[in-house]
C-alpha cells in the first residue's frame, strides 16, 4: 500500500491496523538534541484515546506510546524514531457481518474495487485508530516547534447546526481559548452555552441510532514569515493534503475561506502597515499566508468533518453480490468525530510546519552560508 508516509524533510510514516497487535509510526528527519520521553505524549494520546464521554466510543484503550528508537538519554539522536501503540481493546467480532455487505459512507467498496479484499475489522487502514499513531508523532513535531516559540491549539467550532459565538478567536491572541477552557466542554466547543445545546442535539441523535457532523477552527501564533513556497509546496497546499488525509474530512478553509467568493478586492486584501516589531497586516482574511507563503499573522483554518457513517439507524445497501440489503451496523462508534479528531487536527498542522520550516532553511545562501561557517 503506498501513500503512507507524510512529509519531505520531517517525515512520518504510520503503520498498523485498528484491529492488529499495534499500530505506530517511524518519525526521521528529526533534529538531534531534542527532549523526549513516553512520558510527553500522554496529554495528547489521552486526548484522542476513546471512551472518556457518552460522546465517544466505549473501545477502551491506554494509547501508551513505546519508544523503540532514535532517542537515548532522553533527547533525540537524529535517527528514525521509531514509536508503537498497542491495540489492548479489539472485538473483531463485533464486525464479522461487515465482511458481507458495503457499509454506506465507509471505503469498504472502495477497498475492494482497488485491492481485491479488504480488512473489515473496524475498516483496517481506513479507521479512524490509525490517527493515534498521527498524534504521536505530532507531539515530537509540537516539541520541535515550541523550541521557536510556535503553538497551535485546535477547538471544535460547530455541531451540526450548533455554532460557537463565544469565547473563540476573533484575530487577537488574547481570544485564542485555552486548553483549559476548551476541556471544560465534553465536545472541546470554547462555548460553554452552545456545549450545552450541542450535547442536547447529539443525545436525541444517539437516541435514534443516527450521528453528527461538525467544524474545527486552528490557530497557529508565532510563524515566522516566509515558511512555504511558491507553487507546488504552497504552505496553504500543504495543510490542505494533511488535514484532508484524516479520515471524515470533507473540507478545509484558510481565512476567510469560501467566503472570499462573495467580497470584492477592496474587502478581502490585508493592508500592510508598519509597527514596532515591523511589517504587519492590519486584518487578516488571508488566514496568515500569502502566495503559498506564511505572511507572519496567525495561521487560522477550519476543517469539517461529516457525520459518523457507522451508525445503528437502519439504511440501504448492497452485499457483495450486488444484492440489495437493508442494514444496521453494529459495533462501538462516535456518535461525532470532531471532539476527538481536535488533538488529531493540531498534529497534522504541526507536522507539517515542522516539515517546512526545516525544508526551507535552504532558501538562502546567506543562511546556508551562516550557518557552516558558525
Amino acid at each position: 500500500m503506498a501513500g503512507s508516509v507524510f512529509g519531505d524533510i520531517f517525515t512520518c510514516s504510520t503503520w498498523g491496523e485498528s484491529h492488529g497487535k499495534a499500530l505506530g509510526v517511524v518519525v526521521d528527519g528529526c533534529p538531534a538534541g531534542l527532549s523526549l520521553s513516553e512520558e510527553d505524549f500522554s496529554s495528547a494520546m489521552k486526548r484522542r484515546s476513546p471512551g472518556q464521554t457518552i460522546y465517544s466510543t466505549p473501545r477502551s484503550e491506554a494509547d501508551e506510546v513505546e519508544i523503540l528508537s532514535g532517542v537515548f538519554e532522553g533527547r533525540t539522536t537524529g535517527t528514525p524514531i521509531s514509536l508503537m501503540i498497542r491495540n489492548t481493546s479489539q472485538r473483531s467480532q463485533d464486525y464479522s457481518e461487515v465482511a458481507g455487505y458495503y457499509r454506506p459512507g465507509h471505503a469498504d467498496f472502495c477497498f475492494d474495487a482497488k485491492y481485491g479484499f479488504r480488512d473489515y475489522r473496524g475498516g483496517g487502514r481506513s479507521s479512524g485508530r490509525e490517527t493515534a499513531a498521527r498524534v504521536a508523532a505530532g507531539v515530537i513535531a509540537e516539541k520541535l516547534l515550541g523550541e521557536l516559540g510556535i503553538h497551535t491549539r485546535a477547538y471544535v467550532s460547530q455541531v451540526g447546526p450548533h455554532i460557537c459565538k463565544n469565547n473563540i478567536y476573533d484575530g487577537t491572541k488574547e481570544s485564542i481559548p485555552s486548553l483549559e477552557q476548551v476541556e471544560k466542554s465534553p465536545l472541546r466547543m470554547p462555548d460553554l452555552e452552545v456545549s450545552k445545546s450541542a450535547e442536547q442535539y447529539l443525545s436525541e441523535l444517539m437516541s435514534e441510532g443516527d450521528s453528527s457532523g461538525g467544524m474545527i477552527e486552528c490557530v497557529v501564533t508565532g510563524v515566522p514569515a516566509g515558511i512555504g513556497d511558491p507553487v507546488n509546496k504552497k504552505l496553504d497546499a500543504m495543510l490542505s493534503q494533511a488535514l484532508f488525509s484524516i479520515g471524515a474530512v470533507k473540507g478545509v478553509e484558510i481565512g476567510d475561506g469560501f467566503k472570499v467568493a462573495s467580497l470584492v478586492g477592496s474587502e478581502n486584501n490585508d493592508n500592510f502597515i508598519p509597527s514596532k516589531d515591523g511589517i504587519k497586516k492590519a486584518t487578516n482574511h488571508a488566514g496568515g499566508i500569502l502566495g503559498g507563503i506564511s505572511d507572519g499573522s496567525d495561521i487560522v483554518l477550519r476543517v469539517a468533518f461529516k457525520p459518523t457513517p457507522s451508525i445503528s439507524k437502519e439504511q440501504k445497501t448492497v452485499n457483495t453480490s450486488g444484492e440489495a440489503v437493508d442494514v444496521s451496523v453494529k459495533g462501538r462508534h462516535d456518535p461525532i468525530i470532531v471532539p476527538r479528531a481536535v488533538v488529531v487536527v493540531e498534529a497534522m498542522v504541526n507536522l507539517v510546519l515542522a516539515d517546512r520550516l526545516l525544508a526551507g532553511m535552504g532558501a538562502r545562501i546567506d543562511k546556508v552560508k551562516e550557518f557552516y561557517k558558525s
